[in-house]
């Protein structure tokens, strides 16, 4: 029985060699798109990403009008929230403009007795 002989260099850039030619054999064997198929190609192409942009607008503006509608929500509730501990606070007996009138007459009264 033989031992295992490895391959020499001259071995090796022979294969490596082959394997080249084999590989741009096959390269070559693809038949090249003509001027029509190229275009259409193109065409499919600008349809798809014309596609995937629609999608993706789509998408933006949901996303948006789902945001939009949190924000209402949460300013609804603030104002419900708002009402609600307004009816829960006692009712202030005297207006800003009325204590004010007050204390203006206090110190006027004030100013008359010096």
């Amino acid at each position: 029985m033989k031992g295992y002989k490895a391959p020499s260099f001259q071995d090796r850039a022979t294969a490596s060699a082959k394997a080249k030619d084999k590989a741009l054999a096959k390269m070559k064997a693809v038949p090249q798109l003509t001027e029509e198929q190229l275009a259409e190609q193109m065409a499919r192409r600008a349809e798809r990403e014309a596609a995937a942009e629609a999608k993706a607008a789509k998408a933006r503006e949901a996303r948006e009008e789902k945001q939009r509608l949190v924000e209402e929500k949460k300013a609804e509730a603030k104002r419900e929230e708002a009402a609600r501990l307004e009816a829960l606070a006692p009712p202030s007996k005297k207006s800003e403009a009325e204590l004010k009138a007050a204390r203006d007459a206090r110190y006027a009264a004030r100013k008359n007795r010096k």
